[in-house]
Order: structure tokens, then C-alpha cells, then sequence
């Protein structure tokens, strides 16, 4: 009689340690296979559901120069501001960037310099470490893809495997292959490829360890790899909250900062 409450005790457990974070599954019975605009659709719908973002957690970065990990916070408010927060040992700052769509501010904590300028590839790529635009960014930060150019268009290819929803689209004009996996039951992406007319890897996003904020399938865990620039950014998120009503961007370059306009 022991040794069997035992038994149940530690089946309990490992059921305690496994449930929170996951995603509840809907019984496959209650599961509706949608076709491929009604399911972009309800994508897009989700993605536009979030309207302010926050989050932190630790952010790698690696390239050819560099392979390094930071705490990170960051507030996004759709459509236009984007605040990071990178924190060092025992919570020193490190540095701070608030970036809108035409401008930028990223403040080095440690020498207690600013830069400020007008937002462009070259800037973003340096502050993120990542080749994507302002709209990419503020996308990838939720685990999401803005799939607006694909409302009205069919895909090449809609398939079912296993579990996942696979979607091709092809440019007409490059020939550029993207390639989305879904979720059947919470219409989450897990990944997505861009690949050349060649089938070569350009991008490529994962996305796991989903929760449902508002409704939507967030990822805790998101990685994006440009492979064309050798690029890898993983973010893992501890604590994240949605729609927040009373979110603010605090963020003030210090009075004695010395400010350079880039």
C-alpha cells in the first residue's frame, strides 16, 4: 500500500513540474482543420491582438565577433516605440535603447554616452546584432510574423503534418521561399524559413514554450538565425505580460551624459 501511494505520489509531481508553461491542448475531437485563408486570417487577427508588449528575461547573441548573454527587459508599444534594458552581474546596467520608427536613442551606461539619430538598417543591426527591420523587430520580440502581404494570396503549398499546419508562399519576383509551420490546435508559428531561389537558408525563426496571453499563443522561448550574416539572437523569456493598461517607457538619458547625434 506504500510502495503504490508512493508511486502516485511521484507520478503527481512530475505532472506539477511538467503542466505550468504548456500550452493546454484542445481534445483532437474539438479541433477544426481550417483552410488556408481562414487560418492566415485568424493569424494576422492574433498578432494585431497584442497591442503592448513586456518582458524579461536573458538575450544571447552570437556572430562572428562575438558569443555573449545578457538580462534584458523590454516594453514595446504597437505601432512605433521599442525600449530594451541590458543588464550586467547583480542587475548593473549596462545599457538602454529606445528606438521609434524614424528615431533612435541607445545610451551607454558605462561611459555614460549617448547616441542619437535617425533609425536605419546599419543602426538597428548594431544595437540588436540582427539584420531586420523596425517592423521585424517589433514582431520577433512577441514570437510573431506580420503575414498582412499574405491575406488576399493564396499559398503555393498548404499542407497538414501531424500537428502542424505548413504553409509555402513564393515571391513572384525574387523567386524567395518562406515556409511557416502552425500549430493545429493553438494557431501558434513554431518556425519559419526564408530560403533563396536557389534553396538557400537566408532566415530562419523557432519559437516554443508558448502561453496563452489574451488569447494568443506567446512563445517564452523565441530564436532567430540569419544565416546569410551569421547571426543568431535566442531570447528567453522569464515573466511577460500583454496589454497592459498602465505600460510606460520611463526612460531619461542622464543630465550629465555626453550626447552624440549619429
Amino acid at each position: 500500500m506504500r510502495k503504490s501511494l508512493l508511486i502516485l505520489f511521484i507520478v503527481a509531481e512530475i505532472s506539477f513540474l511538467i503542466l505550468p508553461g504548456c500550452v493546454p491542448s484542445k481534445p483532437t475531437d474539438e479541433v477544426e482543420i481550417l483552410p488556408s485563408e481562414r487560418l492566415i486570417n485568424k493569424l494576422e487577427i492574433n498578432r494585431r491582438r497584442i497591442k503592448s508588449f513586456e518582458g524579461s528575461g536573458t538575450i544571447s547573441v552570437r556572430n562572428g565577433s562575438m558569443n555573449q548573454s545578457v538580462s534584458f527587459r523590454i516594453v514595446l508599444q504597437k505601432p512605433d516605440s521599442l525600449y530594451l534594458t541590458m543588464l550586467g552581474p547583480f542587475g548593473i546596467e549596462l545599457a538602454q535603447a529606445l528606438v521609434m520608427e524614424n528615431n533612435f536613442i541607445f545610451y551607454d551606461a558605462i561611459n555614460n554616452m549617448a547616441y542619437e539619430g535617425e533609425v536605419d538598417s546599419d543602426i538597428l543591426n548594431q544595437i540588436f546584432k540582427i539584420n531586420l527591420t523596425f517592423n521585424e523587430l517589433m514582431d520577433a520580440f512577441i514570437g510573431s510574423v506580420n503575414l498582412t502581404d499574405n491575406l488576399y494570396r493564396p499559398p503555393a503549398k498548404y499542407d497538414i503534418d501531424y500537428d502542424k499546419y505548413v504553409l509555402t508562399y513564393i515571391d513572384s519576383d525574387t523567386q524567395r521561399k518562406t515556409i511557416y509551420r502552425v500549430d493545429i490546435r493553438e494557431l501558434g508559428i513554431t518556425d519559419y524559413q526564408v530560403l533563396d531561389s536557389d534553396g538557400e537558408g537566408l532566415l530562419e525563426g523557432k519559437y516554443s514554450k508558448f502561453e496563452l496571453l489574451e488569447n494568443v499563443a506567446v512563445p517564452y522561448k523565441i530564436e532567430l538565425q540569419n544565416k546569410k550574416y551569421n547571426q543568431q539572437v535566442s531570447v528567453d523569456y522569464k515573466h511577460m505580460v500583454v496589454n497592459k493598461r498602465d505600460i510606460v517607457i520611463d526612460f531619461k538619458v542622464p543630465d550629465d551624459a555626453t550626447i552624440i547625434q549619429w
